[in-house]
């Protein structure tokens, strides 16, 4: 194992989750990942924390729920890191050990690379941002995301509050993904409407650079019309077989970590600072009530955001102090 995965390991484990000498600490991989799952192992031993390693075969989506005896030992850990081929995030696993009081990071397709250089960020200014943001789209009654894509689409927010994923996951009970940087919320279900046109990155379909981007048709909170090339095919076949709650318009979040650009895998490509995200299925993570398993992420590049008739970014540029 390399030093440079070994230091990132490190400050995973050390500073993003606080991982204490004598705390349970469960990392949960699979075959893909084990590399990264056995470098924050040792990192978590480098720490005195008792630390334990399962490996699971890969899920076949994200948000789909990992077998009963990894949910049961996420549930009875301390701290669990979850650096796996699909996300762990939108899961009842994920829900029930923090319930419990475990500190949670997921680490979704997460790469070499990726670790490296998004965990040597400054954490500290990444979560100055990010809370700002979520104060501001928490404070809003509505927000409107265009593009020159073509995106158009107003989503109401008016009474939700939006989530700070900071990537210092400290208290018990608190999850996350690492790395991280964003603010993010659903909107108000049975509401959004307009059209969004992915054209970064789609959660379970990778980078479209070069290829045709995903327009997406939004009527009353729900996805109606998906067109495009191959990809949007693709992103159709993932959803009907799970029936409208899948189309249901599940989250919108703004990336705030500078060190992050689009891969082609959504854990790094959704914290892109300068990106928006609109997501589809599930959003019983952020307190709604759509309980379908899966959740993805389209991204939208250089877009513009209204919340209340307010500019807040414009084509890509946060206007925050």
């Amino acid at each position: 194992m390399d030093k440079a995965l070994r230091d990132a390991a490190l400050i995973a484990v050390r500073d993003c989750l606080k991982v204490k000498a004598g705390e349970l600490f469960l990392v949960v991989t699979d075959a893909k990942l084990k590399d990264i799952g056995e470098s924050l192992m040792e990192a978590g031993r480098t720490l005195k924390a008792n630390a334990a390693l399962i490996e699971m075969l890969p899920l076949s989506r994200n948000g789909e729920e990992p077998p009963e005896m990894v949910t049961q030992a996420m549930i009875h850990s301390d701290v669990v890191i979850a650096p796996t081929s699909t996300s762990l995030t939108h899961t009842g696993a994920r829900r029930k050990a923090c319930a419990n009081g475990a500190r949670v990071a997921t680490m979704p397709g997460i790469t070499r690379d990726t670790m490296i250089r998004c965990l040597n960020a400054d954490y500290y200014a990444i979560a100055e941002r990010t809370r700002k943001v979520a104060r501001l789209l928490s404070e809003a009654k509505s927000a409107r995301v265009t593009s020159r894509a073509g995106t158009d689409i107003v989503l109401p927010l008016e009474g939700i509050e939006a989530l700070a994923s900071t990537g210092l996951i400290h208290d018990p009970g608190s999850f996350g993904n690492l790395p991280s940087g964003e603010a993010y919320m659903r909107p108000e279900e049975g509401a959004s409407a307009g059209v969004f046109v992915v054209d970064g990155s789609m959660a379970g379909i990778g980078d479209l650079a070069g290829k045709t981007p995903i327009t997406i048709k939004v009527e009353k909170g729900y996805a109606t019309e998906i067109s495009g090339g191959a990809e949007a095919d693709l992103l159709r076949s993932k959803l009907e077989p799970l029936g409208k709650p899948a189309f249901n318009i599940a989250e919108l979040g703004v990336g705030t970590n500078d060190a992050a650009r689009i891969i082609g895998t959504i854990l790094e490509d959704e914290k892109v600072m300068g990106t928006i995200h609109i997501a589809v299925g599930n959003n019983l993570s952020m307190g709604g009530t759509i309980d379908v398993p899966i959740h993805l992420d389209g991204i939208i590049k250089d877009p513009s955001l209204e919340l209340d008739g307010r500019l807040i970014m414009k084509k890509g540029k946060l206007l925050i102090d």
